[in-house]
């Protein structure tokens, strides 16, 4: 196998946590996206979408999508399980899942997009879109600290797959201007996660 990605970015760090938790070494090549290595020819042959990561199977074929690249990296070392083990586990993992990717990270990623222009030579900005973007997040925050009060993790006392990556997008946030750390649950869970051996 061999990886594909940018390891600072949050779907790039998802894998790269997620490896480490498993103790799994993959030959990696970074990719340069302000410098748009991404949108190449030969990069677009293994993902038609020019995104990071991308997993480039024993078969030659590849796979994309960090949460997918991570559940198939599941299957093959199951331990430490962070994606459930009974039915019912799995499908409240993959609800916190969806939850964090699709109301934090999303509106996270667009609002840094959109306010900073970053990738301005490439796609259209559009300011008021990063500004709606930046409020959406902080009322997901602000969701997500009421639930910590009451938990040390998302599923209570189990740490799964939708706790790294919501200590990911925190850190990315703050480090992008959409800063979270004054909600005080999500502070502590950030750094009680932030602790563990594969965040180091």
């Amino acid at each position: 196998m061999h990886l594909y990605t940018m390891s600072a970015s949050p779907n790039g760090k998802r894998v790269a946590i997620f490896m480490k938790e498993k103790g799994i070494d993959i030959p990696t090549t970074e990719i340069d996206l302000r410098a748009g290595e991404n949108l190449t020819e030969e990069y677009r042959r293994k993902n038609p979408l020019g995104r990071v990561p991308v997993l480039e199977l024993d078969d030659g074929t590849f796979l994309s999508e960090s949460q997918a690249i991570c559940l198939y990296l599941e299957g093959h070392h199951p331990t430490p399980n962070l994606f459930g083990e009974s039915v019912e586990e799995r499908a409240k993992i993959e609800m916190w899942a969806r939850r964090v990717d699709l109301n934090f990270l999303m509106p996270v990623a667009q609002g840094f997009r959109n306010l900073t222009g970053y990738y301005k030579d490439r796609e259209t900005c559009v300011k008021e879109w990063g500004e709606v973007s930046a409020l959406a997040a902080r009322d997901t925050a602000v969701l997500l600290d009421a639930h910590l009060a009451n938990n040390q993790f998302l599923l209570g006392d189990r740490y799964a797959i939708p706790d790294m990556t919501l200590a990911i997008v925190m850190g990315f946030a703050k480090n992008v201007g959409q800063d979270f750390f004054d909600l005080p649950n999500l502070s502590r869970f950030y750094a009680h996660a932030t602790a563990r051996a594969a965040f180091q």
